[in-house]
């Protein structure tokens, strides 16, 4: 079976039951989905750019891609492209006011190197995908801290709970890579929708705000799995 993303689960559980069974069959099968709008190449502009901004505190980065992407529209006749780069611009100036404070520890943080062999995650024997954009530690009052931040795009947006999903993952991830050096602060274990510009972070979870739909996701994966 081929890893799957938090994309993939939150579109599974759309489906009908029927739908469900095909989508899980194409798992199987290795068969991948087809691109579409909520694929992560559609928005790489914007997210990249997002990042960026979360690892360096340069906001400027904002409005310089924001002008790099009006350049482009105006350089080609490809209507798709246009309205692609067009959808990432919306979301970039949505972003112009955003606190990114708001979403990081005020501490000096040392971001981390991903590896994609430590971003899956085997839950029950369901290959899970975890790719934050950043993983980082700092010093909290001389207790070595660990968190992380996904940025997500998808046309709509996500509901809060499909949020937690991405909090869940990369709260299980940070726990089997970082425990033994690091306290993991669920406080600091964030996803962040960038189509509505809310965040969602795992301690939410912890206390019950928002729902925990990660595990019963996948044990409904694995019932339909043995039929």
């Amino acid at each position: 079976m081929r890893k799957i993303s938090i994309k993939n689960l939150v579109e599974f559980r759309q489906r009908s039951e029927r739908s469900k069974l095909t989508f899980l069959n194409n798992i199987r099968k290795d068969k991948k989905a087809n691109p579409d709008e909520s694929g992560g190449d559609y928005w790489v502009s914007c997210l990249s750019a997002i990042s960026n901004v979360f690892g360096t505190e340069d906001t400027s980065l904002i409005n310089q891609k924001i002008d790099v992407l009006r350049n482009k529209i105006k350089e080609t006749e490809h209507t798709n492209n246009k309205n692609r780069w067009q959808k990432n611009i919306d979301i970039l100036q949505n972003f112009e006011d955003f606190d990114f404070k708001s979403i990081k520890p005020d501490s000096n943080l040392i971001f981390h190197k991903k590896s994609d062999l430590n971003s899956i995650i085997n839950l029950d024997g369901i290959p899970i995908e975890s790719k934050p954009h950043h993983v980082f530690s700092y010093t909290n009052k001389d207790q070595k801290e660990v968190g992380a931040v996904w940025f997500i795009a998808k046309k709509n947006g996500y509901k809060k709970n499909e949020l937690g999903m991405f909090c869940d993952i990369m709260h299980r991830s940070l726990t089997m890579h970082y425990s033994d050096k690091y306290k993991i602060n669920p406080a600091y274990c964030i996803a962040v929708d960038v189509f509505n510009c809310q965040d969602v972070n795992f301690s939410q979870l912890l206390s019950g705000e928002v729902s925990i739909l990660l595990g019963t996701t996948v044990d409904e994966i694995k019932k339909l799995l043995t039929k």
